[in-house]
């Protein structure tokens, strides 16, 4: 596996070009024995899609264990109970974009063993509304900044329809939402590569809102392959993620990424290596978006 053009000019920017090259080996095509195992006990994928718009969006899908299986060694279905009336909501929207661009990119993580797994690929809408999944890369993330959870199996029994509210910029509760939160999911994509979706985290407070249409968030130490910021470098479209994970809502953020290097600017947020700032063009919040709760652990 090779990098594209914009994760290699990030890479050289941040002087870690020899790093990452030795890590091609660990990004492969092929669903490998560990991950179908891992696979047979998830219930909780977040998705990168793009729009007809071009806007990238990430969404969460929730399910039974094992709600994603493997067919074959480069193939996955999702059972996403997926259908064109499904609405405007993040199923809805997953739909209606994978309608009109089949490049999709997926993060499964098992937070309560710290584990994560990035399948990126192109999608294929059944007629049960299922999706299939030919995978052009399939790797495994370190735990690191994974906050641990556990699922709240009773709480799962009871679920309310969703609720789906529509605006341009955060309200009050959507800035406390922010400010507090530990964990959050970016999405990105390459215009001939493909999606991508990555999993941020940190302690509360770790992502700045500085105003209604603009919030800051911190680049830790990482994998130094920084496949969201080569594509951010190509294409500054991204979508952010937001999981309550005490009442299933979520908050969906489509808008514009870059990332800030300017050393007086990052030196401001403890162990940050860079910034990110992120301009909003559409909030979705979904009240009730999944039926699974969680309890933090650590």
């Amino acid at each position: 596996m090779t990098f594209h053009s914009g994760e290699i000019a990030i890479q050289n920017q941040a002087g870690v070009r020899d790093e990452a090259q030795r890590l091609c080996h660990l990004i492969g095509n092929i669903i490998k024995p560990a991950a179908q195992e891992f696979l047979k006990n998830q219930q909780l994928a977040v998705i990168s899609t793009v729009d007809i718009n071009g806007r990238v969006w990430a969404s969460l899908l929730t399910g039974e264990p094992g709600f994603v299986t493997v067919l074959g060694e480069q193939i996955i279905q999702i059972d996403a109970s997926l259908n064109s009336n499904s609405g405007t909501g993040e199923v809805g929207n997953l739909y209606h974009n994978l309608t009109n661009n089949n490049t999709i990119g997926l993060i499964i993580i098992d937070f309560a063993n710290r584990r994560r797994l990035r399948l990126n690929g192109k999608a294929s809408l059944q007629s049960d509304g299922k999706i299939n999944v030919e995978i052009e890369q399939a790797f495994f993330n370190c735990p690191k900044y994974i906050q641990v959870r556990y699922v709240e199996t009773e709480i799962a029994e009871s679920f309310r329809q969703p609720e789906i509210l529509i605006r341009d910029a955060l309200s009050h509760t959507d800035q406390n939402w922010i400010t507090q939160a530990d964990t959050f999911f970016i999405a990105s994509c390459h215009p001939e590569i493909g999606a991508d979706v990555s999993h941020r985290g940190g302690s509360p407070g770790f992502v700045q809102v500085l105003n209604s249409r603009k919030l800051v968030f911190p680049d830790y130490q990482g994998n130094n392959m920084f496949q969201t910021f080569g594509n951010l470098f190509v294409n500054s479209h991204a979508g952010l993620l937001f999981i309550n994970f005490e009442n299933g809502h979520t908050l969906q953020f489509a808008g514009k990424a870059s990332v800030i290097w300017n050393a007086m600017r990052v030196s401001e947020i403890p162990h940050a290596l860079r910034l990110v700032e992120f301009d909003i063009e559409q909030v979705l919040e979904s009240r009730n978006a999944c039926s699974l709760r969680w309890r933090f652990g650590e």
